[in-house]
């Protein structure tokens, strides 16, 4: 029986941070060693073919530590890496960098005609949705964004009860995220000034409730605490409480905390300390990432090198039973599920039939761009009143529309709103 054509996506990389090393580097590695494979497509290479940055540097040292993990990659720096990225034939970009510069990039991407995924959030205001949602269409491309928590399973175990009717009505939820000093004070050093935690792992929670329950958008809310990040008076947010409401067909309304900081301890048990509860008519749900059942204490060596409580659905390294070594878990799942999806319309079928598979992969509303205006404009939102709290103007209300697609946002007392969309 003759073997089927291996088919191939190459794949470029802007930005090589943190996420990349968590995530794209296990999955890339990975795809080199394994390929992939569905009964649409039959065999696929999935390279990392490409990579830009600002100095490559980092890139420079994933090429010497990878060599026999991955094929060799180009290495595109400086101010123009991106463009020559495009033009070095990559089938799909991936956008890994701080999220106030995913536009300009995934703009470029989509423009040049390549499928796309970005880091959540994906874009900052709805006007840069819409005209990334509006090139994607013209170029009859995908454009994703990455929400790694609707593949946690206990998430999907949520989502299921609900879908199913066990769960009936949610009344209110509670959601935090806290990570320590060294995420703010080093990780994210070079790019964390006039930003917050909100927007970069809030969005997490806003993004889960919003593809959970439904609804509809209607008000969010927001204050926050600054001092340590940066000055007491400036614009680096140290944690940020937010809240939305949200209204149901039947006309019934949720509210929905989100509390989140980067300034724990950085001995802190958990090293990162994730909690969600979900209040319903006949039930509660619970979650706390310090209690999912695996507590390690190695002396001399924990919560620093190894955490204290780990996570190993999201990214961990294993020995298997049969003796391979191989990191895996929902974080790196989701990078997968994108090139499936990429394969899928590029491979999985006649060219005539493309625009068809296109349309399926697009209805996909848990990564889809067109399915992220809710989340969007949450963040838009948390945005315009930070920056209305930091200009000394606190306790700002965004109301939101998006079947008029308005945001308008106003402070008590205050005659005439502005309007944000």
């Amino acid at each position: 029986m003759p073997t089927a054509e291996t088919k191939s996506l190459r794949a470029g990389m802007v930005g090589l941070g943190m996420i990349f090393d968590e995530t794209y580097r296990p999955f890339f590695e990975w795809a080199h060693g394994n390929g992939l494979w569905s009964r649409e497509t039959g065999p696929l290479e999935a390279p990392l073919a490409a990579v830009a940055t600002r100095t490559g540097k980092r890139a420079e040292a994933y090429k010497k530590s990878s060599q026999g993990k991955i094929a060799d990659f180009q290495n595109f720096r400086g101010d123009h890496a991106i463009d020559e990225l495009l033009k070095s034939g990559v089938d799909f970009v991936c956008i890994a960098t701080p999220d106030d510069r995913h536009f300009d990039a995934a703009k470029k991407a989509l423009d040049a005609g390549k499928h796309v995924l970005i880091e959540k959030p994906s874009v900052l205001r709805l006007q840069e949705l819409d005209e990334l949602i509006a090139l994607a269409a013209r170029h009859n491309v995908l454009a994703k964004v990455v929400y790694h928590k609707l593949l946690d399973p206990d998430h999907k175990k949520l989502r299921t009860l609900v879908a199913d009717g066990v769960l009936k009505h949610v009344n209110n939820g509670y959601c935090s995220l806290l990570e320590p000093k060294s995420v703010s004070g080093s990780q994210f050093a070079e790019w964390i000034h006039g930003r917050n935690p909100g927007t970069y792992v809030a969005v997490h929670y806003v993004k889960l409730i919003d593809f959970m329950f439904g609804g509809r958008l209607k008000t969010v809310t927001a204050t926050g605490q600054r001092g340590l990040v940066g000055p007491q008076d400036g614009p680096t947010w140290d944690s940020v409480q937010m809240r939305l409401i949200y209204e149901y067909d039947d006309g019934r309304e949720a509210a929905f905390d989100i509390h989140t900081s980067w300034v724990a301890p950085d001995n802190f048990p958990g090293y990162v300390e994730q909690e969600v509860q979900f209040r319903f008519d006949n039930g509660v749900w619970n979650g706390h990432s310090r209690k999912r059942g695996v507590e390690l204490t190695v002396e001399g060596r924990t919560p620093h090198e190894f955490k204290t409580t780990i996570n190993t659905h999201y990214n961990g390294q294993f020995l298997e039973p049969w003796g391979e070594r191989s990191q895996r878990g929902y974080g790196i799942e989701v990078i997968e599920r994108f090139v499936r999806e990429v394969a899928f319309v590029e491979h999985g079928g006649p060219k005539s039939e493309q625009e068809t598979r296109l349309r399926k992969m697009r209805s996909l509303n848990y990564n889809d761009l067109a399915a992220d205006r809710q989340t969007v404009a949450a963040v838009q939102a948390l945005e315009a009143i930070l920056a209305e709290a930091a200009a000394g103007r606190p306790d700002a209300v965004v109301r939101v529309d998006l079947a008029k697609n308005v945001l308008t946002l106003s402070h008590t007392g205050t005659a005439s709103p502005q309007r944000l969309v």
